[in-house]
């Protein structure tokens, strides 16, 4: 039964190819991407381990923990990002549970985030080829890094699943998750500088500042399968017999959790979530009674309610945070906040780009009603307009306050105006035309759909590489307004803006309704589609 979960799991996975030409694209450019990853990772460990095999110990323990971090807690915010083998699809088979609990995990090893995990855990090991005995406790320290990044993940997944099956509980999670996915940048430039201060240039200083890390990872679970090869080197064997019992105990508690948690979703289904309490009608009684009011009604509350907006939603107000970390990083201070403002208006406007992918089912709606394309358009427009101008023009002011630049004021107003209008004119036109696959209503916004990750790259480069474009006059205007500084420029560049992004906006709309008339059962066929 085993082989035979392994066998399906090889199954589906092929099945892939016969899917949609993007899936047969992503899934090789995955494989690429991941062998590329997977031979630096191994030369740099070579390399390193052949210079200095202390110090590039103590990287492999570092990053080593990071990446079994990562399969712990990603799959927690995707909410199970690989269900290809649900184990409430066994429910039904008389499959004992210790079986199913070991084919599930090697099942798990076919994918290839895992096959890059699983190869670059044992190609680290080859930094102590010149030590036999360090290059067998390498090898040993991978395949149990290995298994706790497998077992880990589907230990927690299948525990907190409960949890994420409360829609609550999901839209909570989803604006937690955003806090440190958007901290990353600036946390990994902060501590690349503090390390190149540290550092100074010299492989001592790399160790003196990796150490105090190690000291305190390396007897976690997450560090300290990946830390049993240097112990060995060093001939440290209680510290080996140490860090081997720790991962060990952390192995079998992972297992057992899991063995629990599956125990418990195969004799106890889980329900479909809450229901939630009707409390009037809503953005519909506050919107006029109209065919534009509706779709604008439908609109707003999706954004408030839909975790898959709010994730987009969180992500402008924590801007300044992420802008104020990278200005004091870099040493731009407050300077860089100036960009605030036109950087959360082109957020907003491009959050309706694929507007048509987000309704899913709900889109038959508008095909059965007979919703005209520019009702539909303007519908969807309208309540990120309102929501979104008071907001940008209250973060170019906050801008122009902290930065101390109150005569960059214009030309700013005018970037912002114009990027918003653009963006949404652009986004109403392009969601009539490119729809790609998104997570379905009740998923996590950061999952991915199988075979999507193609199509949405070129959908959105193609909407951001539009917008740009219709952006340069105001672009050419503003920023020598805002850098040399010229005042008078800068009152020409809100003009420009102002003019720029209404012109934009009304074309953008328009030409969306007619390309949403003219192809309204495409768009239908498209969106069934992906369901």
């Amino acid at each position: 039964m085993v082989a035979q979960l392994v066998r399906l799991k090889l199954t589906l996975l092929a099945n892939t190819f016969r899917r949609s030409v993007w899936q047969t694209v992503g899934l090789v450019l995955g494989s690429l991407y991941g062998l590329g990853v997977l031979v630096l990772v191994v030369a740099a460990a070579v390399a390193g381990g052949t210079a200095d095999p202390v110090v590039t110990g103590h990287v492999v323990t570092v990053v080593g923990a990071l990446v079994v971090l990562a399969w712990w807690v990603v799959p927690v915010f995707a909410f199970g990002v690989d269900a290809t083998l649900d184990p409430r699809r066994f429910v039904t088979f008389a499959i004992p549970r210790r079986t199913l609990l070991a084919g599930l995990a090697l099942a798990g090893l076919v994918s290839i985030p895992a096959a890059v995990t699983t190869l670059g855990a044992l190609g680290v090991s080859l930094a102590w080829w010149r030590h036999p005995v360090a290059l067998v406790a390498g090898v040993l320290g991978g395949l149990l890094a290995t298994a706790l990044c497998v077992v880990g993940s589907r230990a927690t997944t299948t525990a907190l699943a409960p949890l994420l099956d409360s829609r609550r509980s999901r839209e909570v999670l989803t604006i937690v998750a955003v806090l440190p996915l958007v901290l990353i940048g600036p946390a990994v430039g902060w501590l690349a500088n503090g390390v190149e201060v540290t550092v100074g240039g010299s492989p001592d200083g790399l160790d003196a500042a990796l150490a105090p890390l190690v000291q305190v990872v390396g007897w976690t679970p997450l560090g300290a399968p990946w830390g049993l090869a240097s112990a060995a080197g060093e001939g440290a064997w209680g510290l080996f017999l140490a860090r081997l019992a720790i991962s060990v105990a952390a192995l079998a508690l992972a297992w057992w959790v899991w063995d629990r948690s599956l125990a418990r979703e195969l004799v106890t289904p889980r329900g479909g979530g809450e229901a939630a309490a009707a409390k009037g009608l809503g953005w519909f009684g506050r919107l006029p009674a109209t065919p534009t009011g509706a779709v604008a009604a439908r609109a707003a509350t999706y954004w408030l309610r839909d975790p898959r907006y709010a994730a987009s939603i969180a992500m402008v107000p924590l801007l300044p945070l992420v802008l104020l970390a990278v200005g004091l990083t870099n040493g731009a201070g407050g300077g860089l906040l100036l960009v605030m403002a036109p950087l959360a208006a082109w957020l907003l406007g491009f959050g309706i780009s694929n507007d048509v992918g987000y309704d899913n089912t709900a889109f038959a709606l508008h095909v059965a009603t007979g919703t005209p394309g520019r009702v539909d358009r303007w519908g969807r427009v309208l309540p990120v307009l309102v929501g979104g101008l008071p907001l940008s023009l209250a973060f170019a002011l906050v801008g122009c306050a902290v930065a101390g630049r109150w005569d960059a004021l214009p030309a700013l107003l005018g970037l912002t105006l114009g990027v918003l209008g653009a963006s949404l004119g652009i986004s109403s036109a392009v969601s009539a035309r490119l729809v790609y696959p998104v997570p379905r209503p009740g998923e996590s916004p950061f999952k991915s759909p199988q075979g999507a990750t193609m199509a949405t790259m070129l959908a959105q480069m193609a909407a951001m590489a539009i917008t740009l474009a219709v952006s340069v006059p105001t672009l050419a205007l503003a920023v020598p307004a805002i850098l040399l500084p010229m005042a008078t420029l800068g009152w020409v560049a809100l003009g420009v803006g102002v003019v720029t992004g209404a012109v934009v906006l009304l074309l953008g709309v328009r030409w969306g309704a007619r390309t949403y008339d003219r192809r309204l059962p495409e768009l239908l066929q498209q969106v069934m589609a992906f369901g």
